[in-house]
């Protein structure tokens, strides 16, 4: 646990940690945008951590192309990014996810991508993929001069890559449901998640196959209002995720801020939980001002599941004394020094 006063650095250090697994981190801030400012800063960074179980993972700033960055898996440049996912899993809460039950459904879709990405690496890589033909659709169109084929062939790998990510998302709250529903986000409430998709609605009844198929088809028929739109009309960019209370079935939106705030947590711990059990490890679970808006009966429920559960957890806080009962190491952060208290 770290505790300091406002702005000495504690939400740097979880986002430090953050970048140890790929994607955009902690906080989502452009590579760019990492590095320390002010006088003597270098204008790069890097982050390197070195595990109890030999496992050596460090990342940095690529030279001359100052938004990506590069990782370092056990001394040796991985092939993929993925290779550093699979043996590594972070999850994370901060403040700002307290408005994911009132945010865009854009939001609640990179908070799902990234839990699914977390057991699956391989989703990221889907995401991109139908990504990146749909742009080059939408470009196409907007032309008015592509060949019919052309765009097929961009249709068929956009509904390859849909269904995938598609399924992908499916598989985990499939999994999660059942993870939180058997208790491994007790004593937080049990909360329901599901999907508002049509594609998943029709994988719910239908062979993958056949959806890729009617994806292609309704693709092709969808052109002229997809042009206009300059959208694709169907695709995993239209998904919402829906949360909500198991027992009453209240959407989350239309609860409490407390209840919403320990309906994540136990989305949160149970997700962690899922990936400690399935991998065999736990992941790095950094909490970032986790105790606002929870009364003392949630704080200490916080504190019994972290201190009974086999998690690697990080928290952070302005005051040690809000913490106590959280069987934890603890240490204060000031200006460019952490100490043991």
């Amino acid at each position: 646990m770290f505790a300091g006063p406002n702005g000495t650095g504690k939400t740097n250090l979880l986002e430090a940690l953050s970048l140890l697994v790929p994607g955009r981190g902690l906080r989502g801030t452009k590579f760019s945008e990492l590095a320390r400012r002010g006088p003597g800063a270098s204008g790069s960074w890097a982050v390197a951590a070195q595990f109890s179980n030999g496992l050596e993972i460090g990342t940095a700033q690529t030279e001359g192309a100052p938004d990506r960055r590069e990782f370092r898996l056990n001394g040796a440049k991985p092939r993929t990014q993925s290779e550093v996912a699979e043996q590594l899993a972070a999850v994370w809460l901060t403040p700002q996810m307290d408005r994911l039950f009132t945010d865009t459904a854009s939001g609640r879709r990179k908070f799902l991508d990234r839990l699914v990405v977390a057991l699956e690496p391989s989703h990221a890589r889907e995401i991109a993929a139908f990504e990146s033909a749909s742009a080059q659709r939408n470009r196409l169109l907007a032309e008015d001069r592509a060949e019919a084929a052309w765009l097929a062939g961009l249709e068929d790998s956009m509904a390859r890559h849909a269904v995938a990510a598609t399924a992908a998302r499916m598989a985990l709250l499939t999994r999660l449901n059942t993870a939180i529903a058997t208790g491994a986000a007790d004593p937080f409430p049990r909360v329901a998640l599901a999907l508002d998709c049509a594609i998943a609605t029709r994988l719910a009844a239908t062979p993958a196959l056949e959806v890729e198929d009617a994806l292609r088809a309704a693709y092709a028929h969808a052109r002229a209002q997809d042009a206009a739109a300059r959208s694709a009309s169907l695709g995993p960019q239209r998904t919402d995720f829906l949360i909500a209370d198991a027992d009453s079935n209240r959407p989350a939106a239309l609860s409490s801020t407390g209840q919403q705030k320990a309906m994540l947590i136990g989305i949160v711990l149970g997700h962690a939980s899922l990936i400690a059990t399935a991998r065999g490890t736990p992941p790095l679970l950094l909490l970032d001002e986790p105790l606002v808006h929870l009364d003392s009966i949630r704080r200490a429920a916080l504190f019994a599941a972290l201190n009974t559960g086999a998690l690697s957890a990080w928290l952070t806080g302005t005051d040690h004394e809000t913490f106590a009962g959280l069987g934890a190491a603890c240490y204060t952060i000031r200006e460019g020094s952490i100490d043991a208290l």
